[in-house]
């Protein structure tokens, strides 16, 4: 049998040095610090949750902490080296705590000047992916992309570029829907 050693009590100081070891080592929005601080605090105390918010609030003011700057970068970041679409950029930031106003202008910038056509043939090149034989690599190709966070519309305008059968884009089209 283990014995278990009791928690650490952490002081706001101690706790705000370990957010800033945290930040310092990647980027990270409010919500992901604030579940890291309460795993190192008393949950059952007020006070624990107290520390968490005075050592956010004290990130903030300083300017270690912003989730508008880190939703800009991760969308510019994830557009330009990763070559993902408009919705997985979404989808990632909403799952990373970013408040969703904060999400759309980010993600706006970012993708306003971009064209979606262009980009994901960019995802397809980076990702070595060719033209397809059949079907089944057509529909592996179709669901590649939409993972990527591109639109049913573009995956299929580039598909049939690539003259897949209509029989095959009308199924991929419905399943799709």
């Amino acid at each position: 049998m283990a014995l278990r050693r009791p928690p650490k009590t952490y002081t706001e100081n101690e706790l705000y040095e370990y957010a800033v070891g945290a930040l310092s080592r990647r980027m990270r929005t409010v919500a992901e610090l604030k579940r890291l601080l309460r795993q190192r605090v008393e949950s059952e105390t007020g006070l624990g949750q107290t520390l968490v918010e005075l050592v956010i609030r004290r990130l903030k003011d300083q300017g270690y902490l912003n989730d508008s700057a880190y939703a800009a970068t991760y969308s510019s970041l994830r557009r330009d080296n990763e070559k993902f679409g408009r919705m997985r950029v979404i989808t990632d930031l909403k799952a990373k705590g970013v408040h969703g106003e904060i999400i759309e202008q980010a993600v706006s910038s970012a993708y306003d000047e971009v064209n979606e056509e262009k980009q994901a043939r960019a995802y397809l090149k980076r990702k070595r992916l060719r033209k397809p034989e059949n079907q089944k690599e057509a529909a592996r190709i179709f669901r590649n992309l939409a993972r990527a966070g591109f639109g049913a519309s573009t995956i299929l305008r580039i598909l049939k570029k690539w003259d897949v059968e209509e029989e095959t884009l009308s199924a991929l089209e419905s399943e799709s829907g």
